[in-house]
């Protein structure tokens, strides 16, 4: 008789729990949702300004508009709703495992710390106040120099520059200057890298009018430290260098590549992007670098800002302190202030005091952490990296090239080059799959020096049930392109669009950042 088992009959209460998938079902929300500008309606508010009868300041000459911007006009409730149904089409670190971000390094975020940006005291600031009345955000903007000075092991901070690039070049433009005040400016104009440093590491020298010389991995899979012996010379003006690399590498002969630049009488400056891994554990001034920059988006956990440039920290030793970008924070020990007479300084380089509210997130998350637990992030990182490297390998098709039986820090560069090989399926199709389940896998893994790559960085942020179903889901979209390609292929099925055209992102001709460009490009 059907329904019956050996196991007996179900009862009423178990049968209204459905089984547990073995994998999580997942279909993403899907919206016709226009743009914002096309829901406004003419004479619709989100907030009714009450009409003053006081005299309202005029404008200077020139600065007043001729007509009134032309902004959506919405109640509270229609924006909120945008923006819900946005959020609802998107892959977030809030909603999914966010592993497959690559080395972007999206971490969780504590909401508390929202809580203190939002508060009235940060938010409400205006950056032109008087020094006197904004005593406060400048203490804490002190201190969290104070926590990256200690974290480094570098004399002085400035939190001026930006994350990633803008760093970068500020910490060139440091390099530059510090040369020029010893009159081999001209002399000293090569800068050396490696070929799986940051690509800015290369790129942001070559701006600053350098020859880039990049030094490429040895037999073992580590920058080739003989290749940099016979880079280095009076023409040596620094190495830029990440480390650990992208790849998860960490580079173990860096006091000897450190060393041999200071020899030849360059800096060295240490790109600490993937620094989540090292935390407390080694410290750039200890491997003896010059200059060193943080994203305190990857590490520190604040918002990435969009792709960035969100808000960064370079640490110095004392000798290049007088380049640091202007203002810095001083403090008398009574009061706080700016201090823009630095003669020597590259300028200033950002409005402001930088990013201030997620200064303020990086500060709360030091702050509740202690040393200890910075220590523990670190450890907790490499331990789920490694954890999951065990988990990823036993996919059919996947490898993990370079330095072979080494382990990796806090994150891993994978290759699928043998499940392309075996079914024609790229590594950018498996990640259109991937989303097909409600992850996320980052497409992007510059330079592209692995074939077929992936770069998965789980970070401290995850337990090991997600990493479980984060590796169940990858063995899955690897079976279904061996078994049936097609499915991977016409990926994505899930979400609210099928396929982008990412030609279009190729072509500034179809780009619209802006409304009034929308405008135009529609005609």
């Amino acid at each position: 008789m059907s329904g019956s088992s050996s196991q007996g009959p179900v009862s009423a209460e178990d049968a209204r729990i459905a089984p547990k998938p073995r994998l999580r079902r997942f279909h993403q929300a899907r919206w016709d949702e226009p743009l914002i500008f096309e829901l406004s309606s003419p004479g619709e508010r989100g907030v009714g300004v009450p009409v003053t009868d006081l005299p309202v300041p005029s404008l200077p000459a020139g600065l007043a508009r001729a007509a009134a911007p032309l902004l959506p006009e919405m109640s509270q409730p229609h924006v909120l709703r945008h923006y819900m149904r946005l959020s609802q089409e998107t892959l977030g670190v809030d909603l999914n495992v966010d592993i497959g971000q690559g080395t972007c390094t999206m971490k969780y975020s504590p909401k508390v710390n929202d809580s203190f940006v939002r508060d009235a005291r940060i938010a409400e600031l205006h950056p032109l106040q008087d020094e006197g009345t904004v005593q406060g955000v400048l203490e804490i903007l002190y201190r969290l120099e104070g926590l990256l000075k200690e974290i480094s092991g570098m004399d002085r901070v400035s939190l001026q520059p930006g994350s990633g690039s803008s760093a970068i070049y500020a910490n060139v433009s440091m390099i530059r200057a510090y040369h020029a005040s010893r009159g081999e400016g001209e002399l000293r104009d090569e800068v050396i890298t490696t070929q799986f440093s940051h690509p800015t590491n290369a790129a942001a020298p070559k701006t600053a009018g350098y020859r880039v010389i990049t030094l490429m991995p040895d037999a073992d899979g580590y920058p080739d430290i003989e290749a940099l012996r016979a880079a280095v010379g009076p023409r040596t003006a620094a190495l830029l260098i990440t480390n650990p690399e992208d790849t998860g590498i960490f580079n173990p002969r860096i006091e000897e590549f450190v060393r041999l630049v200071h020899e030849a009488g360059g800096l060295c400056c240490y790109d600490q992007a993937n620094a989540n891994g090292i935390l407390g554990i080694t410290r750039a001034r200890d491997a003896g670098f010059d200059l060193c920059h943080f994203n305190l988006h990857k590490t520190f956990s604040t918002p990435h800002m969009c792709g960035g440039p969100a808000a960064g920290a370079s640490a110095v030793t004392s000798a290049l302190e007088p380049f640091l970008p202007r203002p810095t924070v001083e403090f008398d020990g009574t009061r706080y202030r700016l201090d823009d007479d630095r003669p020597e300084s590259i300028g200033k380089i950002r409005p402001f005091y930088g990013v201030v509210p997620n200064l303020v997130r990086a500060y709360a998350w030091i702050m509740a952490l202690g040393g200890e637990g910075l220590r523990t992030v670190a450890e907790t990182a490499a331990l789920n990296n490694n954890y999951l490297i065990s988990k990823v390998l036993q996919i059919k098709g996947v490898s993990l090239p370079y330095a072979q039986g080494r382990r990796r820090v806090e994150q891993a560069r994978y290759s699928w080059q043998k499940l392309n090989a075996d079914t024609g399926i790229h590594s950018e199709e498996l990640g259109y799959r991937v989303a097909d389940f409600g992850t996320h896998y980052w497409t992007s893994h510059h330079p592209y020096l692995v074939p077929e790559p992936m770069t998965l960085e789980p970070t401290e942020s995850y337990s090991q049930a997600d990493l479980d179903e984060y590796a169940a889901i990858l063995a899955e979209a690897a079976r279904e392109a061996y078994e049936d390609p097609e499915l991977v292929r016409s990926a994505p099925h899930n979400g609210p669009i099928h396929r982008m055209r990412d030609a279009s992102l190729e072509d500034p001709g179809t780009w619209a950042v802006t409304w009034r460009a929308y405008r135009r490009k529609l005609g």
